[in-house]
């Protein structure tokens, strides 16, 4: 197997600063799901303290089974870049418009999506976690990170 095939879909194709608040927050949740407890620990308090104990902990909940079965029913890992990084990745982008396409309530596009992240028979649920997951996305009121970057200039690149 070659580099590029054990890093299919980590190739870099653009930058979180592109993204909408939502996409944004997707990519960014997912890589700190993937970092394990500590930083799993870390989105539920986001959560709680974006939407208060009861919703917070809804949320959670389904961005936890949305991320746990896009790992055990992948096509294939999903790769992504590291938390700071700013670009995204080909899997990350994907994963961000999944999100974005399931909350704007276009429910077939979002199940052509998720055949691309896992196997047919689990698209439909994942489609459904997404829209949850979204939409507490959209309650928590983010910041798109556009706005962020333009108050807090950096030169440095992190990957």
């Amino acid at each position: 197997m070659t580099d590029a095939q054990q890093n299919r879909g980590g190739a870099p194709v653009g930058f979180i600063t592109e993204l909408d608040a939502i996409e944004a927050a997707s990519v960014i949740y997912l890589r700190l799901w993937c970092n394990g407890p500590d930083a799993q620990s870390q989105v539920l308090d986001d959560f709680t303290t974006g939407l208060g104990l009861d919703r917070g902990r809804r949320a959670f909940e389904s961005f936890e089974e949305l991320c746990s079965l896009c790992a055990r029913h992948g096509r294939r890992p999903l790769m992504r870049h590291s938390v700071q990084c700013k670009c995204i990745g080909s899997d990350e982008s994907c994963f961000a418009n999944f999100i974005a396409t399931a909350v704007d309530g276009e429910r077939e596009d979002a199940l052509l999506i998720a055949t691309l992240l896992v196997r047919p028979d689990v698209a439909p649920l994942i489609a459904s976690l997404a829209t949850n997951f979204g939409l507490a996305l959209k309650r928590m009121h983010l910041a798109s990170p556009r706005d962020m970057t333009t108050s807090t200039p950096s030169t440095q690149t992190l990957h």
